[in-house]
């Protein structure tokens, strides 16, 4: 699955599954659940900082979308792992990975080697643990990240990143995944052109799904809330939000929800 825009991707990516996707237990099905639709999904998305970047119907609200960014990124709720409270955030995993001292901070990892060797094939981090997450109820689904700097034919650096997932909830998460990846994708970039001394443009990404997966108890939503918008909406609208599908991340609802998000969460950071 190819395209511009991550909303594009996505979009497609999870009509495809429900079109062509093979129906299969999970092991959260309850009793009269529908099978789940089931594929492995790969997406190449050309310009993930393309805008219109946020499609109206990702199942959870504006600001729900902000937080999940502030969790990857910022590491709100990585507190909550320290007490106990949760096993693990993927900020935690990224930016302070293991169980002992002198935990491993993997994307400082990433912008130092790229910095030095944009070329190098050793930049990647990764989430899963071994020795604990294969009895957990829900272990990570991210399982890697992978990261390489390249220049086109004017000479110009792009940072590409290469994601692994081994389970996803394409419905309902993948797209909120998409979105935050490709914010820490920019932040990345953005760090290695400051080292380096020259722009680092984000460059291409591509996401890889063992399972990209719609549950049945999904499926009536998924209906009502993407399938039945494509046939009254446009992909994009600029001058009508309401015949739209899709919405620009610099849009004024989406800058106040993000605010809002950061507000709500900076206590925790302190």
């Amino acid at each position: 699955m190819r395209g511009k825009t991550i909303t594009e991707v996505w979009e497609r990516s999870v009509v495809k599954t429900w079109e062509e996707g093979i129906e299969i237990k999970t092991e959260y099905d309850k009793p009269g659940d529908p099978l789940s639709k089931d594929s492995t999904t790969v997406m190449i998305v050309e310009e993930p900082l393309a805008e219109p970047r946020i499609h109206l119907s990702l199942t959870g609200s504006f600001l729900d979308l902000g937080k999940y960014r502030e969790e990857v990124i910022s590491g709100y709720l990585d507190h909550l792992v320290e007490e106990g409270k949760l096993p693990y955030t993927y900020h935690e995993r990224l930016f302070s990975y293991g169980e002992v001292e002198d935990n491993i901070n993997q994307i400082k990892y990433i912008i130092e080697k790229l910095s030095k060797i944009p070329h190098s094939r050793r930049a990647q981090a990764i989430t899963w643990n071994p020795r604990s997450d294969p009895a957990r109820d829900s272990p990570p689904c991210l399982q890697r990240m992978w990261s390489r700097c390249l220049r086109d034919e004017e000479g110009k650096l792009y940072l590409n990143i290469n994601l692994h997932w081994r389970s996803r909830d394409a419905y309902k998460a993948a797209f909120m995944n998409m979105f935050t990846v490709t914010e820490l994708q920019k932040l990345i970039a953005e760090e290695i052109s400051a080292k380096r001394g020259e722009e680092v443009l984000v460059g291409q990404y591509i996401d890889i799904s063992d399972s990209y997966h719609i549950y049945g108890r999904d499926f009536e939503d998924f209906e009502t809330r993407l399938l039945k918008s494509m046939k009254k909406r446009v992909f994009y609208d600029k001058d009508n939000r309401l015949n739209s599908r899709t919405i620009r991340s610099d849009d004024s609802l989406i800058v106040s929800a993000f605010e809002q998000a950061k507000k709500m969460v900076r206590p925790n950071l302190s």
